[in-house]
């Protein structure tokens, strides 16, 4: 029977009666209707940081439920637990003890909401004529307006006309051409330089601190804000709470989503350094950003959050990524010789890629790896594999799926 459901980033065409239906998950596997066991390798979009299943989300959440579902929070209304959240993300965030925290409903979100709140901290400034917004070739930044203009994976920007016209691309790995292109647009026009410090779902790409450090230093250099996306990277990925702390970026604005609830419920946001809320929240100042959601600040959604921090905190999770990231890298690596493949992309926290030489034989991999029971997802060109999974992921089960990948391999 055809679907009702106008899936995401789907070809309907054929998605329309080709569902793989999930009913259950627990840990790194999920379960079909069918009954059919399947291996998580992406952490569903780069979320189930804790793994699937965990009682102690539903928990909190049945409890927040029970006493206020939620209550909007613009203008001067608050609910205990969305409180408690944003100075829970202060603290982890190193950004300050005086950064602040807006909450909305996922990554897309905070990226619209980051790129206005650029462009409105400078015309609060009295440097309205920064409007010009830098991205990186083969970033990601979500799909709404802003996000798809500041991606650079054309079929995600094709048929839409120019969204933004102000949006220009910066190299994803050279930073002497970053400069360049600062000085031949004229850094004074440029309001903000987003940068994942991973790039996830244009392949899985480390550009290398290097490169990091130097575009940050550019970009302090210029008044340039430096508007890290760790939308993947966030809340532990990489090893710490955030990227920007394990590569020293000392961002202007974070972007994060997806790891903060695990994926139990949809949360995201943007945290703001004390100089870009400075024009806003000095007293007696009339500068108003007059930008929100509906749902920012769910107090139902912040209590799956916080019940999440909760579990990475008493779960000692941090440790196992760090643990995990050589572990990952070296059963990875092993494959490295396997004649069909290109390359292979790994070493930095729970984020890797085995790639192959076509997308046609990323599309053999992918399938493969579906009949040995293994859900990966193809990034980038379709060539690169991806492999991030749940923090929770134990040695066997690395172990196995290292079998499961070299049999995928095999049969292209």
């Amino acid at each position: 029977m055809e679907t009702a459901f106008w899936h995401p980033q789907a070809l309907m065409s054929q998605v329309k009666n080709d569902e793989i239906v999930l009913e259950r998950g627990e840990g790194s596997h999920v379960w079909t209707d069918d009954g059919r066991k399947l291996f998580d390798a992406t952490a569903g979009l780069w979320y189930a940081n804790i793994g699937h299943g965990d009682q102690r989300i539903t928990d909190a959440v049945v409890r927040q439920m029970n006493q206020l579902e939620t209550f909007h929070a613009f203008g001067n209304f608050a609910t205990p637990i969305t409180k408690a959240l944003c100075e829970r993300i202060v603290s982890l965030a190193p950004l300050g003890d005086d950064a602040k925290v807006f909450l909305a409903s996922g990554g897309s979100d905070a990226i619209d909401t980051a790129a206005k709140l650029a462009r409105r901290y400078f015309t609060a400034a009295g440097e309205p004529n920064r409007r010009i917004l830098v991205s990186r070739e083969y970033g990601y930044h979500g799909l709404h307006g802003f996000g798809t203009s500041l991606g650079w994976l054309q079929p995600n920007r094709e048929g839409y006309g120019e969204l933004d016209p102000d949006i220009i691309r910066a190299s994803a790995t050279d930073a002497d051409e970053v400069e360049k292109l600062f000085m031949n647009t004229g850094p004074e026009l440029i309001a903000a330089f987003f940068c994942e410090p991973i790039i996830g779902a244009g392949g899985a790409i480390f550009p290398g601190e290097e490169y990091l450090s130097k575009v940050r230093e550019l970009c302090r250099q210029h008044g340039i804000l430096f508007i890290a996306d760790e939308v993947i990277t966030g809340f532990g990925r990489t090893g710490p709470w955030f990227a920007s702390e394990r590569f020293d970026l000392q961002p202007d604005m974070i972007t994060f989503a997806k790891g903060v609830t695990s994926g139990y419920l949809p949360v995201g946001g943007v945290v703001i350094s004390q100089r870009v809320c400075e024009p806003f929240w000095a007293d007696g100042s009339n500068e108003w950003f007059k930008h929100g959601m509906t749902y920012s600040g769910h107090s139902t959604c912040a209590a799956a959050a916080m019940a999440n921090l909760d579990v990475i905190e008493a779960d000692g999770l941090l440790d196992r990524v760090r643990e995990l990231e050589p572990k990952l890298d070296e059963a990875l690596q092993s494959l490295a010789d396997h004649p069909n493949v290109a390359e292979i992309r790994s070493g930095t926290g729970l984020v890797g890629a085995v790639v192959v030489d076509t997308a046609e034989a990323g599309q053999g991999l992918y399938e493969g790896l579906m009949a040995n029971g293994v859900i990966s997802r193809k990034l980038g060109d379709g060539r690169a594999l991806q492999y991030s999974p749940p923090f929770v992921m134990t040695d066997d089960e690395l172990a196995w799926l290292t079998e499961q990948t070299r049999a995928a391999l095999d049969t292209l």
